[in-house]
């Protein structure tokens, strides 16, 4: 073939090749977004109230964290489960802190919580590690979320209840390393930590899709 030839067929190709390059982007983004099943299947058309425990020495120093907890963590996941018609009813966090004010007792006991509010099942966060300042140097916003996570069926007979253990959730706001305490990293942290802890459990709860 002649150098002439070899230049036209080089540049009959070129619109094939083009759109070949032009597609693998999204093959290869494609290729590394992986679909996760609910570790918990079983909240659809059913009442679910969130209780959330925290030390006595978190609440000292963050007087609102369970509040705070259950109702991004309730608010979320009736979103979620909301947009995939599944059919939850969340009962709203600030009836379930009055409860729990009413009777401390209940704070550990989700078999009270629901009955009290006749629901189906309560999902129980236990926070073991709470921060939004780093302790060691507290000038320094470092966030941090640890809890472990179940599910107890209310509606199981007698006084039993079944109870299923879920991974443990850790949050850690910012990823990339303490930030400097300011009047305005402050909340945005706080809240940033809450969202990313209340997507993590939100989760838990529905099929969804995660970057690889």
């Amino acid at each position: 073939m002649t150098i002439k030839g070899i230049r036209y067929t080089v540049i009959a190709l070129l619109p094939l090749l083009t759109s070949c390059n032009l597609l693998t982007p999204l093959v290869f983004v494609g290729e590394h977004k992986k679909k996760v099943l609910p570790e918990f299947d079983k909240l659809a058309n059913s009442r679910v109230a969130v209780l959330v425990w925290t030390d006595p020495a978190t609440l000292f120093d963050y007087p609102h964290a369970r509040f705070e907890l259950a109702t991004y963590v309730g608010e979320k996941l009736t979103v979620e489960m909301a947009q995939r018609q599944l059919g939850t009813e969340v009962v709203d966090s600030r009836d379930v802190e009055d409860y729990i004010q009413r009777d401390i007792d209940a704070q550990v006991d989700p078999l009270a919580v629901g009955r009290n509010f006749d629901t189906d099942y309560v999902l129980f966060i236990e926070v073991f590690e709470f921060q939004i300042r780093n302790p060691d140097v507290p000038q320094f916003l470092e966030a941090k979320i640890q809890a472990s996570v179940s599910v107890h069926n209310i509606r199981e007979e007698g006084d039993g209840l079944s109870r299923w253990e879920l991974t443990p959730v850790k949050s850690v706001f910012p990823e990339e390393g303490p930030a400097p305490l300011t009047a305005r990293n402050a909340p945005l942290v706080r809240r940033s930590v809450y969202q990313m802890f209340a997507e993590q459990v939100a989760r838990k709860f529905y099929a969804h899709t995660v970057e690889l």
